[in-house]
């Protein structure tokens, strides 16, 4: 078994789906490993796009395996229209989906929205899909597996117990709205029908599959996991490395290669701590340029200059061997280019990501500057021929001072959303 694992390393959207699936070429097993449809990938396949939201990004190459890991909450609804998407573009998945997984329910949709507004002010950015209550009841082992979910009878007396529990907790928060036990369970059971050919023991495949290559993929970044990210304007899993093994049952001394993928700017969607932010041209320019919009929400991102303390902080944690920059071309045309690589905190320097809030709200960053550079269009074909030796000198001083900074060796850069714009050094 040979194991690479590909995480975010900023607050998600790095460019994860583009990396996973130009290293899906050389694998045969791709696993998606936490989250849920509140994190969403782009490929761009040719002409072709596809955006998914639970499925492995590595699910649109032919002859490769897909497996949506107990790690991952799983809308089973969202699931059946991107397999049904897939289907219509002549693509036949095949998927796994681990009978491990947790099952989001329509109350946690609706309690989603009921915990946000129950916030007031202090929002946390949730995307109203339901994640957070799902992991909630995992934890609190209130949850319905998709093991259940195509077990009838285990379904049916799964809800009789959960849902009047939770016309509990509607009634604590206000909400008029109640659920019909037989309703929920004729549109659940169907979705069990649907799937389950595809539910199975995935532990069990994964650690059989002895003589494979085998491809882990994060959703989100590493500083929004629900540990070591800018908490509470967090998710509810384990976006750092750690949650691979955990979210897919593959021991950690089985992961060969950890690749944390670096957008060469930072962004962030919806709430929460972003201490490089640029709320100005250069944010504009990061974010026409970069087109960032959320691939879930639809929401703008916000866009600020790299952040090396962050990625420094995911990186250490999750153990990476190397990165994948990504988005280089992005910052083409600028006058000058920056990277923050301390803190101002009160007066003192510091290098590593505090966990108070309160620390967070007086970071003041500590840049580094860099000279601008352009390239024509024929100058980045040069580049796809001969490598990153072809960038102009400023953008490789760039580079040298992410590698220097972070202590770990750029393996990849991606300086467009197709395919081939992809230079593996």
């Amino acid at each position: 078994m040979s194991v690479k694992l590909v995480f975010g390393t900023q607050w998600g959207d790095e460019g994860k789906g583009k990396v996973v699936d130009y290293y899906a070429e050389k694998a045969d097993i791709v696993v998606r490993y936490q989250g849920g449809n509140n994190a969403g990938h782009t490929i761009k396949i040719g002409d072709e796009v596809f955006k998914f939201h639970l499925l492995p990004s590595g699910a649109v190459r032919k002859g490769k395996t897909a497996v949506v890991g107990n790690g991952v909450v799983i809308d089973p609804e969202v699931l059946i229209s991107e397999i049904e998407e897939l289907r219509k573009r002549g693509v036949e998945p095949n998927l796994l989906i681990s009978d491990r997984a947790h099952v989001i329910m329509p109350y946690h949709r609706m309690l989603d929205g009921a915990e946000e507004r129950f916030r007031g002010n202090k929002k946390v950015g949730t995307t109203g899909r339901g994640i957070g209550p799902c992991y909630s009841d995992k934890i609190a082992r209130l949850g319905i597996r998709m093991g259940d979910l195509i077990d009838e009878d285990a379904l049916k007396e799964r809800l009789e117990f959960i849902i009047p529990l939770k016309h509990r907790i509607f009634e604590a928060y206000g909400m008029k709205e109640r659920l019909d036990i037989d309703e929920v369970f004729k549109e659940y059971s169907e979705y069990g029908r649907y799937l389950k050919d595809m539910v199975t023991d995935t532990l069990e495949f994964l650690q059989s599959s002895t003589d494979r290559e085998i491809l882990l993929e994060g959703a989100q970044g590493a500083m929004l996991d629900v540990d070591f990210g800018t908490y509470p304007y967090t998710t509810s899993s384990h976006t750092i490395g750690g949650g691979a093994s955990t979210g897919s049952g593959i021991p950690p001394n089985r992961i060969e290669e950890i690749i944390g993928v670096v957008k060469a700017y930072t962004t962030r969607v919806g709430m929460g701590p972003f201490p490089t932010e640029q709320n100005n041209e250069i944010g504009e320019h990061l974010g026409e340029r970069g087109h960032e919009f959320g691939t879930t929400t639809g929401r703008a991102r916000r866009c600020g200059w790299l952040d090396l303390v962050v990625v420094k902080h995911a990186l250490r944690i999750s153990g990476a061997t190397g990165i994948a920059i990504t988005k280089i071309d992005v910052l083409e045309g600028l006058e000058t280019v920056k990277a923050a690589y301390a803190y101002d905190i009160d007066g003192k320097k510091k290098d590593s990501f505090p966990a108070s809030l309160k620390d967070i709200d007086n970071i003041k960053p500590i840049y580094r500057e860099f000279q601008g550079w352009s390239m024509t269009e024929g100058e980045w074909e040069k580049v796809k021929e001969e490598g990153i030796e072809a960038l102009p000198e400023n953008a490789k001083r760039y580079l040298d001072f992410i590698e220097k900074e972070t202590g770990v060796k750029i393996k990849m850069l991606s300086y467009g959303p197709a395919r081939e714009e992809t230079v593996e050094l």
